[in-house]
């Protein structure tokens, strides 16, 4: 994204990364780390990972670090951390999804803030690239809890088009620690070098925020136009990669700074 100012343009963009994942005496990532670096704060909303007492402790550290909360509503599958298909009916995924953002919601004003957008996670944010029936439901899930919050969605897919023909502001979304096909889409997590790590993801992040393209696999630079760029928060060098990223945007004169501030 670029802001114009009186001495001129200015390039601006927004880290998310995924956070509250942690189940019981289950512990994953360090929230509180990640979060002195990214702008969002992507919170697990309990039916991919996450539960009440968590999604409010990690509602807190986003106040405490003035990071952006949404929330990060996926299929209902703890087992397989919401990263499987689910062939689930349009209606149920709608009101799956409008009961994980209403938890998240309310777990966020306890702690003093709101959810300010919402980014679906995992296998849905993937199948919803395609799938229009299930890219439909999760745009009537925002109309009917709030149609106010932004949509964060991988450039041209069914959701993003969708969204924005319902009146929906959808924000791009890119990944500097995931591995791009040709076509724009992200390799399967199931392939080899899908995930990237932390030289390789800050390179990647820096080139989509300051020159708009990234690397496919079969070595095809493919344009990409994103407001927010994505650090998953469950990488092991989740809390470095975030750091170096962040000082890298700012050294190269990126303002780091959250999609729905001023």
């Amino acid at each position: 994204m670029t802001t114009s100012t009186a001495a001129g343009t200015t390039k601006r963009i927004d880290l998310n990364s995924d956070v509250g994942e942690s189940f019981g005496h289950w512990s994953l990532g360090d929230d509180a780390a990640v979060l002195r670096s990214a702008t969002s704060a992507n919170v697990a909303c309990g039916f991919h990972a996450g539960d009440p007492s968590g999604i409010l402790a990690t509602c807190r550290t986003a106040v405490q670090a003035s990071a952006v909360v949404g929330a990060h509503p996926g299929y209902r599958d703890l087992a397989g951390f919401g990263r499987r298909f689910l062939d689930v009916l349009p209606t149920e995924l709608t009101a799956d999804l409008v009961y994980q953002i209403g938890a998240v919601q309310a777990l966020a004003r306890a702690a003093g803030t709101e959810v300010r957008y919402v980014k679906p996670h995992g296998a849905l944010y993937n199948t919803i690239v395609h799938h229009e029936a299930q890219a439909q439901a999760v745009v009537e899930a925002i109309l009917a809890v709030d149609p106010g919050l932004p949509l964060v969605v991988l450039p041209n897919s069914a959701v993003e088009r969708l969204g924005r023909s319902a009146g929906l502001r959808t924000v791009r979304e890119a990944f500097a620690d995931r591995a791009y096909r040709a076509d724009g889409t992200l390799v399967p997590r199931s392939e080899p070098g899908a995930v990237l790590h932390e030289a390789r993801a800050v390179e990647q992040g820096l080139r989509i925020a300051r020159d708009g393209v990234v690397e496919a696999v079969d070595g095809s630079l493919v344009p990409v136009e994103a407001e927010s760029i994505c650090i998953h928060g469950d990488s092991p060098d989740a809390v470095a990669m975030a750091a170096a990223l962040r000082r890298a945007l700012e050294a190269a004169g990126i303002t780091v700074r959250s999609f729905v501030s001023p």
